[in-house]
């Protein structure tokens, strides 16, 4: 028996606000993604999601920006790339947390999918700041981690939200977590 929650275990998320952590580092050049297998790693967590009715909300970092927000370290191209794979529109919010972030998730429907700006843009993330995990936990109701490579890491959107939020495992994570347990 799992000692994690899955999605099994999720219950009634129509219209809910889900949070899904993810693993987004992959190769763009000249603002194109030259290789989306990440990407597919982590379409159906997304796809069960949104076919369940939740505003699927997708948190991710980005590279190592040093100084803030850069356009090098940009999660928009991802977003074109992440609604190429799943074959449907994902939106896309220029920062993660904020007026900016609020108002594109209060402006979702029941399946949306979004994609927020990178949460390394804010030092505060690798810290695991209560205050900065508060402000992300703020646009969710659930918290669903799918990002098994970054699991490792306390950061507010790998670790932090987990406290603040009911937590589940994304299928990634669940089938990771699955192989660790058969040893």
């Amino acid at each position: 028996m799992a000692a994690f929650k899955t999605l099994d275990d999720i219950g009634n998320i129509s219209g809910k606000r889900v949070l899904v952590r993810v693993d987004l580092n992959v190769p763009v050049i000249e603002g194109k993604v030259t290789d989306t297998t990440r990407i597919e790693r982590i379409a159906p967590t997304i796809a069960e999601l949104s076919g369940k009715g939740a505003k699927v909300i997708l948190l991710a970092h980005f590279g190592r920006p040093k100084d803030g927000p850069s356009p090098e370290f940009s999660l928009e191209p991802i977003a074109k790339a992440t609604a190429d794979v799943l074959g449907r529109p994902v939106g896309f919010a220029s920062d993660c947390v904020g007026d900016t972030a609020g108002s594109a998730v209060a402006a979702m429907n029941k399946g949306d999918v979004l994609l927020l700006e990178n949460t390394r843009f804010y030092k505060a993330e690798e810290k695991n700041d209560p205050a900065f995990t508060e402000k992300l936990a703020a646009n969710g109701d659930i918290f669903v981690n799918d990002a098994f490579s970054a699991a490792h890491r306390a950061h507010s959107s790998t670790e932090g939200l987990a406290h603040l939020l009911p937590a589940f495992a994304g299928r990634t994570m669940q089938a990771e977590l699955e192989a660790l347990e058969k040893g």
